[in-house]
């Protein structure tokens, strides 16, 4: 099986939509979101859930106010700053600033704290009318996205293998954090989708520097060249330096908005409209 994994250096540039409408073209693959911080593929594929399954996060500490003492030592000993002295004098752990590291349960004298792994987080096995769908959701400041990234890939893996599918298709984190690195790893080849910006390409060539840490093989597509004929020049002209294969300069098409409205990928929608043919040149060239 190959693992191609589609990626972009900020959000908003459309990867989400054109991974939906390369899911809709695709044969013999699984589909996987990376995006577990934000994910939307959902959106456009309409997941069926099979099978949830809880996801253990960081560990975060808890104070017992029944057996709470109030002696602050462990407001004291706690380097994060995440215990505080609230107004009516009982002592609280702010999650966010909670690093998990069980000194204050450690120290506290009256055993009222416990620190627990967060339960808030979860990934799952769905059905989409073009095959199986690995997911996640991820509570509010919650930790370990990368771990659950890590996760979801492996499992998309284990459907792939027991099916003997070709493929596994992921929609990647935008940036170069975390999850970028978690879904990025391992993967046969990654698929950059661009918007014709100055920013857009800084931080895809951001991107790029981290494939190439990793020796993968990347290949672009300019998504909305049109909006900005002279930067699509010069991003194509710096893939071309860098020896990153461009398949694509795919138009702006306000059928792509009325798709989305319709919770529908464009190729669906509007398979004839050059949109959709630009999308399927660039999945006949990966596969």
């Amino acid at each position: 099986m190959k693992e191609i994994t589609i990626l972009s250096g900020k959000g908003g540039t459309g990867k989400t939509s054109i991974t939906a409408a390369i899911a809709a073209l695709a044969q013999h693959a699984v589909f996987c979101d990376n995006d577990v911080d934000a994910a939307d593929l959902h959106l456009l594929l309409a997941p069926e859930v099979k099978e949830e399954n809880v996801f253990l996060s960081a560990w975060q500490a808890e104070i017992n106010q029944d057996k709470c003492t109030g002696c602050s030592l462990c407001m004291e000993y706690c380097r994060f700053d995440a215990i505080h002295l609230q107004e009516d004098g009982r002592l609280q752990v702010n999650p966010f600033q909670c690093e998990g590291c069980k000194l204050c349960e450690k120290v506290c004298p009256a055993g009222a704290i416990v620190t627990e792994q967060s339960d808030k987080n979860f990934w799952f096995i769905s059905d989409t009318r073009f095959g199986a769908m690995v997911h996640a959701h991820m509570g509010p400041g919650e930790e370990n996205s990368g771990k659950l990234v890590t996760k979801v890939r492996q499992e998309a893996a284990k459907i792939a293998a027991d099916n003997a599918l070709e493929y596994i298709i992921n929609d990647g984190p935008p940036g170069i954090g975390c999850t970028a690195i978690s879904a990025l790893s391992g993967t046969d080849a990654a698929l950059l989708v661009i918007e014709p910006t100055k920013s857009g390409w800084h931080d895809v060539s951001r991107l790029i520097e981290l494939i190439n840490t990793f020796g993968i093989k990347a290949y672009a597509l300019i998504n909305k060249y049109d909006i900005n004929m002279e930067v699509s020049d010069e991003i194509a002209s710096e893939l071309a330096k860098r020896s990153i294969p461009l398949l694509a300069k795919v138009p702006f098409d306000r059928a792509m908005v009325k798709a989305l409205t319709e919770g529908k990928t464009i190729v669906e929608y509007a398979p004839d409209a050059l949109i959709s043919q630009e999308i399927a040149k660039v999945w006949d060239a990966i596969k």
